[in-house]
Order: structure tokens, then sequence, then C-alpha cells
């Protein structure tokens, strides 16, 4: 599984003790470093740039990591074809995946401390999308996102 990460101001010390959780825990992981090459970018961008590398193949999955996690959601949410969640426990990561299948998670560096993260992390990555019940609900949300993008004035 390839793993990207990447983070706003807020999330950077946390980017790095993910990073150094993922290669321990043997997951193939890439910091995208968005701001690093973009100065003038914000959350927005960093989310926008790693949803549209999870929905173009590039990467599985992505990890976003802003204050609350909340902005990075809402803008990863906007690229089409990528599920985004944040996440402070592990049973809503499992969930996250589970239920809803979402490929992006997204934490709360000022809301959930380093050994929580962790925890929800591995927890979001051992889990896969189970289909059953709620298979239904994920072609619902996916034909309400097809509906809402075809809609929308240019």
């Amino acid at each position: 599984m390839k793993v990207a990460i990447d983070a706003d101001n807020n999330g950077l010390e946390m980017k790095q003790i993910l990073i150094r959780f993922l290669d321990a825990e043997h997951v193939e992981v890439s910091d995208l470093a968005f701001l690093n090459r973009h100065t003038e970018g914000d959350y927005p961008d960093v989310a926008y740039n790693l949803a549209k590398q999870v929905r173009d193949g590039i990467y599985d999955r992505g990890i976003l990591i802003c204050g609350t996690g909340l902005g990075m959601a809402m803008c990863a949410n906007k690229v089409r074809g990528v599920f985004a969640g944040s996440c402070t426990d592990i049973y809503a990561a499992e969930r996250l995946m589970k239920s809803n299948n979402a490929r992006i998670l997204t934490l709360g560096a000022q809301v959930t401390g380093p050994e929580s993260a962790k925890m929800v992390v591995k927890a979001w990555l051992n889990s896969e999308f189970q289909g059953g019940r709620s298979l239904p609900k994920v072609q619902r949300m996916e034909q309400i996102e097809r509906e809402s993008f075809e809609n929308t004035p240019t």
C-alpha cells in the first residue's frame, strides 16, 4: 500500500512523528511536502494536491494533518471520487474505511495527541471497505457526488 502524507504549518510536527511511525510499521509513505515548494499555499492547497493524487491512483491512501483535521477533510472532499474524514478515535477510523470507503484520513494536531494519532492511523490502515450493507450507501454518496458536480455551474 502506498500512502501519501502532508500537512499545513499546524501539522508539521505531527506529520514527522507519523512518518517515523509508518516507516517503523513498514508502510510505504511519501511526504508530499507541498508547502516546501509553494510557500504561498495553505491547507486548502495541501489537501487538494494530495486528494488529486489519491484520486488519480498515484497513492492508495492519504493522510492530511492540520489544526483540527476539519478544513483538510472539507477540501479533500471537493475532489471528485475521493472520500475523506477526520477521526480522533480507533472506532471512527475503522468505520471511516470499513463503512465509508474513505481513502483519506485527516487528523488535527491541536486536538489529537501523537500516540492517539498513531493508533488512529494504524486502525484505519488495517481496515478495508467491507461492502455489505454499506455498499448501497457508498454508491448513493457517489451518485450524489456525480449529480452535484454535473449540475454545478462553471
